[in-house]
């Protein structure tokens, strides 16, 4: 995606189950409830990996194509609704990245 995400501060049990879930997507498993759920006002294909941690939750949100799971955002969730700025963080993501495939 032209540029890097870095791991937040997850606690060991964390980063373990984001690796594990995003390993079982990338064999081609499709997560459901509670673990994860589609986020349409993303994009199509796009969804929200849930990640309890002992002292916070976090957001994976990701987009399954055909040979690939793109990793749009990772962050704290503290608030019900996801912040719009992260929304638009990964729309404009998406659009770069589909964009420069089309050059391809």
């Amino acid at each position: 995606m032209h540029g890097c995400i870095s791991s937040p501060p997850f606690s060991d049990k964390a980063r373990r189950e984001a690796g594990y879930r995003l390993f079982l997507l990338q064999c081609g498993e499709l997560l459901t409830m509670p673990e994860s759920r589609p986020m349409p006002s993303v994009g199509s294909r796009c969804h929200e990996l849930r990640i309890r941690d002992a002292w916070m939750s976090w957001r994976v949100i990701y987009r399954l194509d055909a040979d690939a799971v793109l990793v749009l955002d990772v962050f704290a969730k503290t608030t019900r609704a996801t912040p719009m700025r992260i929304l638009e963080a990964c729309r404009k993501r998406l659009a770069r990245h589909d964009a420069s495939q089309e050059e391809d």
